[in-house]
């Protein structure tokens, strides 16, 4: 494990997040929005509202920028996240989670919650000058973003499709000649 727990699914579920702004988006629904809660374990406010999917869903060009900026100006944008969310780190355990850090109120909107689990997360990532574990994935013509958690920094692609992909093509290409 490379951070902790929290940080990592926090980054998973950042990634995760800004991966769905595809053609077509993979996050259009409600239902869609509430797997995705779900699969990340968020606690707290969830109204399942068009209007809450619509505030998520308009975090994902913040967060990419951050997720793929360099160390300096990510500062800049986690500050500037945990500043507008008057976030208060503290330590609290629930559920399966042992302590961990929340800084905002679990009745704050989820797109806020999202929006400061993903700064504070940063802010291990910055600190440990870990931003080369982001990245844009390899294969050619896709924006999807990689978070690489791996012992040996290896993973260069966003899903086993793009690398499955990547492997096909370099097969063809070696057989050709």
């Amino acid at each position: 494990m490379v951070f902790a727990h929290d940080t990592e699914v926090s980054l998973l579920a950042a990634v995760t997040l800004v991966n769905t702004d595809t053609d077509p988006d993979t996050l259009p629904t409600v239902g869609a929005l509430d797997e995705y809660y779900a699969r990340f374990e968020f606690t707290g406010r969830h109204e399942r509202t068009r209007a809450e999917l619509d505030a998520v869903r308009a975090l994902r060009p913040r967060l990419r920028e951050l997720l793929t900026t360099e160390r300096d100006r990510a500062v800049d944008i986690v500050n500037g996240m945990l500043a507008e969310a008057r976030a208060v780190p503290q330590l609290v355990r629930h559920d399966d989670w042992d302590w961990h850090l929340h800084a905002v109120d679990p009745d704050d909107p989820l797109a806020t919650r999202i929006t400061v689990e993903t700064a504070m997360a940063m802010v291990d990532v910055i600190r440990a000058d870990e931003m080369s574990r982001l990245g844009v994935c390899a294969d050619e013509g896709c924006e999807g973003l990689v978070l690489d958690l791996s012992r040996n920094r290896s993973r260069r692609f966003c899903s086993t499709a793009c690398g499955n992909r990547n492997a096909v093509a370099a097969y063809r290409a070696r057989q050709a000649t």
